[in-house]
């Protein structure tokens, strides 16, 4: 055991800076490994305050320049959503470095809530969900978040811009920039993905912000599928976590709903959305605009589970094809072949989690 850290009951020392974060005078009680994550460590700390009541927090870990920008990036989008609405996500109490750690670690560190796995109730999540969009307030009025929040282990690229189809094409042209590289160049979706870019994203995105129309920055939770929701067992409060938040159109938000390896995926969910906060002017474009919001998140799901890749970049293509078809078409014989049938590969029962 390092001598900058405390063994208690359970089997995870604690770092000094960990330590720290409590109330002076604390007694941590435990430490345990807790939950599954992909990319974190995470543990339950149980603690007895100076005044002799007890508490329970949440822990995170990752290591490196990755994990100081997950832990930073986490601890403030979460902050930024508690800040608006304190009754939707556990309290987030510090992040910071470890002491000591080869290779460095870093943390963060929230309020523990015993909550449930399952599939959250649509009509409570959704009328929270709207009320963080339509309450929230941009603190420079544009579009963005004012340090890098991460979606799974990537980074977003989130730089303050004044308009949103400015800061939607910059967002997704970062990750799109990221599958090329772990996943391989695919000439095929370059050409898509130019012509997503040079036309049906400045029309289909772009006229949200045109003849008078405007679009309010809403903060998003930006990773919202039904593993990043649990419901408090005692009193059945829906809360959310793992957030990568940013200020965004609050359309942008249940793009991730549309992937159908999540089981939010379900209309009932979308269809409850919308009752509680209406689609923006043209409503007709809804679907379309929803269509191409999914695609970031399946990108983004594609650089995440790299092995997994193929089969979510083959849906991602459909869709930005299915888009270029509707407001800039190919000139006959000019595009690129499409998939075939025999060539489509499916995701892993492990990432489908419809199927685990």
């Amino acid at each position: 055991m390092r001598p900058d850290a405390l063994s208690v009951s359970g089997h995870l020392p604690l770092d000094e800076n960990v330590l720290a974060s409590f109330p002076t005078g604390s007694k941590v009680l435990s430490a345990e490994g807790y939950g599954k994550s992909d990319w974190t460590i995470t543990a339950r700390i149980d603690v007895e305050l100076p005044d002799g009541t007890s508490t329970h927090y949440f822990l995170k870990c990752a290591t490196e320049e990755r994990g100081r920008l997950m832990m930073q990036g986490e601890f403030n989008a979460m902050k930024e959503i508690h800040k608006t609405m304190p009754e939707f996500v556990p309290k987030p109490l510090s992040w910071g470095k470890y002491r000591v750690g080869n290779p460095d670690t870093y943390y963060f560190l929230q309020e523990f809530l015993e909550m449930s796995n399952r599939l959250p109730e649509p009509k409570q999540l959704c009328s929270k969900l709207a009320q963080l969009h339509k309450n929230s307030v941009s603190p420079t009025g544009k579009f963005g978040f004012h340090v890098t929040t991460c979606n799974g282990r990537t980074p977003q690229e989130v730089s303050w811009e004044s308009t949103w189809t400015l800061f939607f094409s910059k967002l997704l042209r970062h990750v799109a920039n990221i599958d090329f590289e772990v996943n391989g160049m695919w000439e095929a979706l370059e050409i898509l993905e130019n012509r997503i870019f040079g036309q049906v994203i400045p029309r289909l995105i772009g006229i949200l912000e045109s003849d008078g129309r405007s679009i309010k920055p809403c903060l998003i939770h930006a990773d919202l599928w039904e593993g990043n929701t649990g419901t408090v067992i005692e009193t059945k409060n829906i809360y959310i976590f793992d957030s990568g938040a940013f200020y965004a159109h609050h359309e942008m938000e249940i793009g991730d709903w549309r992937c159908r390896y999540n089981e939010i995926n379900k209309s009932i969910y979308t269809e409850t959305y919308k009752d509680n906060y209406k689609p923006s002017e043209p409503k007709q474009e809804w679907d379309d605009r929803n269509r191409m919001y999914s695609v970031y998140f399946n990108l983004i799901y594609s650089v995440n589970h790299l092995l997994e890749g193929k089969p979510v970049r083959q849906t991602l293509f459909d869709d930005m094809y299915y888009l270029i078809d509707k407001y800039a078409p190919f000139p006959k014989g000019e595009g690129p072949p499409r998939i075939a049938e025999e060539d489509r590969v499916s995701l892993s029962t492990e990432r489908d989690h419809t199927k685990s």
